[in-house]
Formats: structure tokens, sequence, C-alpha cells
């Protein structure tokens, strides 16, 4: 913005409020507003700080008319000539005046000098500069859930600063995808996450690995979604290695997964290319939870699932040879579907049912009167624990097992006694904790640890313990993260060792610093 003399404040200022609005896309009413302002602070610096001033712009004669508002009191009561005026002297300038009024007099604003003209287009500039930030502000937080496009302009710390034209945007290290890597000038999109006041202007908040973006991205790519057609009632990410989403159509005829897929999987490709080969699932909703952990979990074939809606728990069984498939490298398969439900899910093998199961019967055939007929029956219908017979009625035994009263009550006397010896003894007394009443499943995380354990050999970990500082936790955390050598460790970034082990990233390089040596004293 041109910066103005006091003479020339009065014979440019359509110019310069047409052209800042013009150049800084504000509203007239908002440099009016700033030049007002910027008036009565450079008068203020002439005629004192607590000089009663406004100022008012007149758009006929084009110029800020200011006037010093002064309250008319007794000529000998005069005590500050800044905020009181004479009777005789206010009765000069107005005739009906009369003592209490408080009389306005237009200020001639050319004489308060270069240096009060230079404090008013400081002014100027911060008000323009406030206006400016307070309208990017608006804009953008009107923006939030949409995806922006920009370039990479400079990289702080880990951060990703973008250049989005009016202003710049920031993706954070954390809501940056560990797979990818950009340059300064690259045109980058992400998801606005955030949009923040900060004394340096409003800040956008951007992700590149929120679910948002991926639903955003097929929004984008989808007609059905953006008409409202098929809707992606869930996302879950594992941000650079795979997604899921679940679909579902309002439109009887319309297949929503099908419809995110496109033509040839031309769709859910762009979608894919934007996230740099990111594998994307794409299942059908179902308002069921059961059958959606079912379609969550593919392409692994789900047996059966025990819901238990108390704590928001499934028991999801499968066959041996769908086990790994269901849990998914890592734990991935299983921890996605998870997030895509919003269950826990814990994941278990026919085979550990059935061993868990006949072991129930043995502990219920060794309580007096129960013979191994009347046992399955028992765990067939949920009694699966000496505490769950010992709270049976006489009634429920006729009823399952055909057993009179006289014959049930010791029966369940004895199974009383058993539940209490185990219980003094430490063993799980509900069963609900270890069969398919499952009512307190451990979190998913817990699960797929578990899973993971099953499968790490100790010859891999004791392999990993021969590195110089690396402890028995260390070596477990790379082997659960995939690592079957030492090679392997150095051949990936200290970002993708920690992002697959769960180590910090000052950790994973100074293991992988340990493999290198290792490797060289071979």
């Amino acid at each position: 913005m041109t910066l103005l003399d006091s003479s020339e404040l009065e014979s440019e200022l359509r110019k310069v409020i047409s052209g800042v609005s013009r150049d800084k896309n504000l509203d007239k009413a908002v440099i009016v507003d700033a030049l007002e302002q910027a008036v009565v602070h450079a008068a203020r610096r002439s005629l004192g700080a607590t000089s009663d001033l406004e100022a008012h712009y007149n758009e006929d004669t084009d110029e800020i008319e200011l006037y010093q508002f002064r309250t008319v009191v007794d000529n000998d009561d005069v005590a500050n000539d800044q905020l009181e005026i004479a009777l005789d002297d206010a009765q000069k300038l107005d005739s009906e005046t009369v003592m209490g009024d408080a009389l306005g007099v237009k200020i001639d604003t050319t004489k308060f000098g270069r240096i009060a003209a230079q404090s008013a287009k400081q002014i100027i500039v911060q008000k323009v500069r406030d206006a400016e930030r307070a309208q990017i502000f608006e804009e953008f937080s009107d923006r939030k859930g949409e995806i922006l496009s920009g370039y990479v302009r400079r990289f702080e710390r880990s951060d990703i600063i973008v250049d989005l034209g009016r202003t710049e945007a920031v993706i954070p290290y954390k809501e940056q995808v560990p797979t990818e890597k950009f340059r300064v000038k690259d045109r980058i999109q992400a998801y606005v996450l955030d949009v923040k006041r900060s004394s340096r202007g409003p800040q956008v908040v951007m992700s590149r690995a929120h679910p948002g973006f991926l639903i955003a991205l097929f929004s984008q790519h989808v007609t059905e979604i953006y008409d409202e057609i098929v809707s992606i009632e869930s996302a879950a990410r594992d941000p650079g290695y795979r997604s899921k989403i679940a679909v579902y159509s309002r439109d009887s005829t319309v297949d929503p997964v099908g419809a995110c897929v496109g033509m040839k999987g031309a769709r859910v490709q762009a979608v894919v290319n934007e996230l740099n080969g990111e594998k994307i699932d794409i299942v059908p909703y179902d308002h069921d939870p059961a059958r959606l952990a079912c379609n969550a979990l593919a392409p692994a074939v789900v047996s059966k699932v025990i819901v238990d809606e108390d704590n928001q728990n499934m028991e999801v069984i499968v066959a041996d040879d769908q086990l790994s498939l269901a849990i998914g490298k890592r734990g991935q398969n299983v921890r996605l579907a998870a997030q895509l439900t919003g269950w826990r899910l814990d994941i278990k093998s026919e085979s550990s049912i059935e061993e868990k199961l006949s072991g129930a019967k043995n502990v219920l055939a060794s309580i007096e009167g129960i013979n191994d007929m009347m046992a399955e029956l028992l765990v067939q219908e949920g009694y699966n624990t000496p505490a769950a017979v010992s709270e049976m009625t006489p009634r429920t035994f006729l009823r399952l097992l055909n057993v009179e009263e006289e014959q049930a009550l010791p029966i369940i006397e004895a199974a009383k006694e058993l539940a209490e010896r185990q219980q003094d003894e430490g063993h799980v007394v509900s069963a609900d904790k270890e069969l398919l009443e499952n009512s307190s499943a451990a979190p998913v995380e817990e699960v797929v640890e578990a899973a993971k354990e099953e499968v790490v050999e100790d010859e891999k970990v004791s392999i990993f313990l021969e590195l110089t500082g690396v402890g028995e936790a260390t070596a477990y955390a790379l082997a659960d993260g995939g690592y079957g050598t030492i090679g392997d460790i150095i051949a990936d970034t200290a970002e993708e060792v920690a992002q697959k082990t769960g180590l910090s990233i000052g950790v994973a390089r100074t293991v992988q610093m340990a493999a290198d040596r290792y490797l060289q004293s071979e």
C-alpha cells in the first residue's frame, strides 16, 4: 500500500479505500473503519490521550472528518481545556449551547504533521492485516473436512509447511504418512483438520494420515458418494500400508462396493495413486455389528461370532487355516477391522475353542453326580464352570438334564465346593473369560500381541540379542515387527523400523548402528 502524507490523505482517500479493498479482498467498510481509528489515534498524539475524539468518513467530500467533544462548563470552572470549554467560548461557536452540553468542534487534520500521519499509516496497515487474518480464518474454518491443494514451501523440524496461496498450512509429523517423502515445491494435497488462531495469524492444520482424507478422496472420485446415494459409514487406516472402508447404499439398485471400485477399478485406483500405493479394502456396511465384523475381517472367512454388547466385545472364531489371515501381518487386519467396527475383536481358532470346551467338560465331569454326557449338555447350554453350575436351580437341572431335585441338590453343593477350591487356588472362575460367553475379552492390542507371540521363534530373538545394547524387550519388538535377520534391519530407514516395531526413532537408529557393526565384524 502506498504511504501518503496528511494532505494526500484528504484528497486520495477514495483511491486508497478502493485500492486496498481490491488488493486485499476486504470489504470497504473494514478499510474505512481502519482509517477512522487511525486518524483518531494520530490526533490524540497531538491533542492529548484523554481527548474525546470521533472520526467519520464523509463520502461526499472524500475526507475523514475529525471532531473533538468538550463539555460546556462555567467560565471560571475550566480545569482541563481538552475536555472542557467555557460557556462564553462555546456560545461563540454555537449560540444555542447551554451548560452541560457536549460540544463537538471539527478539527483540521492537516495540522498533525508528518509524524502523526506516519502513525496513522502504521495503524491502517495493522488494521488491514488484522482484518485480512480474520477473513482468512473465517474462510478456512468453513473448509474443515475438505481437501486442499498447495505446494511444499519448506520444512520446520519434522513438519511440512504448505503454501495455499493466501496463507500457509502445516502438516504435523504425526499427520504425515511414514512411507511418503516430499521435497520443496512438490504439489501436495491434504485434509483440513483444524484452523487455529495464533499471534502469527490463522494456522491451518492439515493431514494426509487421517481417515477423513481417505473419505474425502472417495467423495471426489465417486459420483454416488457426492450425490449422497452411497455413504462411507466408517473408515480405518494404517497410513501408507492398508485401509478399510465400510460403504452403504441408500438405493437398493446401486451396489456400494462396485460404485467405489468403478469400471475396471478406475475409481479406487485413483485414490490408491493419491495415497502412493496404500492398499484399500472396500467392504459392505451392515447395521448388525456381527455381520459388519465378518465383512471387515475379509479376506478371512469367519465361522462364528459371539457378541458381548455390554463390553462392546466380539469373540470371532475362525478355522485354523484362517487364523493368520484374520489377524494379518503384525495384527494389521484385525486392528483395522476393530477400528472399522468400533468393537474389540478377540480372534480364536476353532481348535483352541474345542480344546477349552474339552477342558471344561472334563472339569464338570469331575463333579460327583455329573457324567460325561451331562457335562457336555451343560457346556452346550453355557454352564461352563463349577461356579456356573453352583448357581443353577433344581428346576433348571430338571429341564436340562431330567434330574430330580433330590439328585440336583448334592450336585449343586459339590459344584459349589469345587468352585471355592478353584478360587482359593487362583483359578479362573468365570467361564466368560475363557469360553464362548466371553464377557471381558482383552483389548485388540493384547489379542494381537498374543497372536504374534505364538509365531515368534526363539531363534530369531536370540539373533537380535547378539547385537550390542539390544535387550530382550527390543529383540521381541524387532521380531514382532517382522524382522527375520539382522540384514533386514539395516535395509529399512530408522523411521520405517520405528513404524514397524513401535520403538522410538532414536532407539531404532541405535539398533541399526549396532546391526551395521555386527555385519561388518562378520
